[in-house]
């Protein structure tokens, strides 16, 4: 039996990815951390601090910083699939599209991205029974 001819991957619209990318920033995920995290909760939170930290590691490929770029900055705009505003479902998609990219580019996050997140995790959120302290959020990201 012939084989068929393998296809080229469909190529990703440059315009989609450029819009989130550019919305990406890091002084705008400080803003959005510490004016969102209550509401965008300690999953969202967890998986947007493992793409950031991944970013800022010399050893993530191009390609992974790419889409946490993109990914992070569909997280950051307010107007996405279901509105932020909306409460309860706000941040449906943000999380899923966080987990998407971070299931992606999970080769990028080691051990050290892993505590970096974890220690700001508790920080902001202590325990898991507590709320997050979004004052914080903003003074320490880059930490």
């Amino acid at each position: 039996m012939p084989r068929e001819p393998r296809q080229a991957p469909l190529p990703v619209p440059v315009k989609a990815e450029t819009a989130y990318s550019a919305a990406y920033s890091e002084e705008r995920l400080r803003d959005k951390l510490s004016r969102h995290a209550r509401t965008a909760g300690r999953d969202a939170v967890e998986k947007a601090l493992l793409l950031y930290y991944a970013l800022q590691r010399e050893e993530t490929p191009a390609w992974a910083k790419a889409t946490i770029i993109g990914a992070l900055g569909y997280f950051i705009t307010p107007i996405d699939a279901i509105l932020d505003i909306s409460p309860g479902i706000g941040y449906v998609d943000d999380l899923g599209v966080l987990a998407f990219a971070l299931a992606t580019v999970s080769a990028s996050v080691d051990d050290a991205v892993r505590q970096r997140a974890a220690a700001r995790l508790r920080a902001w959120f202590g325990d898991a029974e507590r709320p997050p302290q979004p004052e914080k959020a903003a003074e320490n990201v880059a930490e």
